[in-house]
């Protein structure tokens, strides 16, 4: 069994933050491989399914951000999950919008969901993490994560999707092919190309202006002929 955490805060008040990011893709993926029904369990909520033939256990814990781990570590204790089949979604400053990375063990990063699952069961799962870009400025982070998602950031939704779309390549150990298949999916299309200009030095055969030579019409010759003829007789 492999258990997919998405980290976020719980309450309709935070559902579209940028720190919900990690909530929005595990919605998606039960959505998407039809999972059976959310249920409240292990202080979260969990969804059940199967991608690829692998059992597949989707976690949101309830605890709030900074306390992620007590519902991590209990579901896994429970299902007795190796830390090794692990897999957190999460949001991370340290990447543009729409960037993805996938990594095991590391730092924390100052992400609290993930200094919570570290103090309840080591660094050595694997991270998602999901760019939401940086304010810019240390100061302005609370507030940064903590506020919605502009509408202007129509990025959201189809990074969202691309995400759950490739997880079964991560399931099977294909990081970077699930990586490359997130920004195939995510990829502005290409511009159409410009039609070719017209090749001004195609040359064409010039036309014949030179005067034609004349021709003698049907019949001169012969009549030329006769006349010297006569000529001859007359002498």
């Amino acid at each position: 069994m492999i258990l997919v955490v998405g980290l976020g805060n719980p309450g309709s008040e935070y559902a579209r933050n940028r720190h919900n990011i990690g909530f929005m893709a595990a919605d998606e993926l039960v959505r998407r491989h039809s999972f059976g029904p959310w249920r409240a369990k292990f202080q979260g909520e969990i969804a059940e399914g199967s991608i690829g033939g692998t059992k597949v256990l989707v976690l949101k814990p309830l605890t709030f951000m900074n306390l992620s781990g007590q519902a991590v570590a209990a579901a896994a204790r429970f299902l007795k999950v190796p830390v090794e089949d692990i897999v957190v979604i999460h949001d991370e400053l340290d990447l543009a919008p729409g960037r993805l990375r996938v990594k095991r063990g590391g730092g924390a990063g100052g992400h609290n969901g993930l200094k919570s699952i570290d103090q309840h069961l080591g660094q050595n799962y694997r991270r998602i993490r999901l760019g939401i870009g940086h304010p810019g400025d240390k100061d302005r982070v609370a507030g940064y994560v903590l506020h919605d998602f502009a509408k202007s950031e129509t990025w959201v939704e189809p990074f969202v999707d691309a995400v759950a779309d490739a997880l079964p390549l991560l399931l099977k150990g294909d990081e970077p092919g699930f990586m490359n298949r997130v920004s195939v999916l995510t990829a502005p299309p290409k511009p159409p190309k410009p039609p070719k200009p017209a090749d001004a030095e195609t040359k064409t055969k010039p036309a014949d202006v030179s005067a034609p030579l004349s021709t003698p019409s049907p019949g001169s010759s012969l009549a030329d002929a006769l006349r010297a003829a006569l000529a001859r007789k007359k002498d």
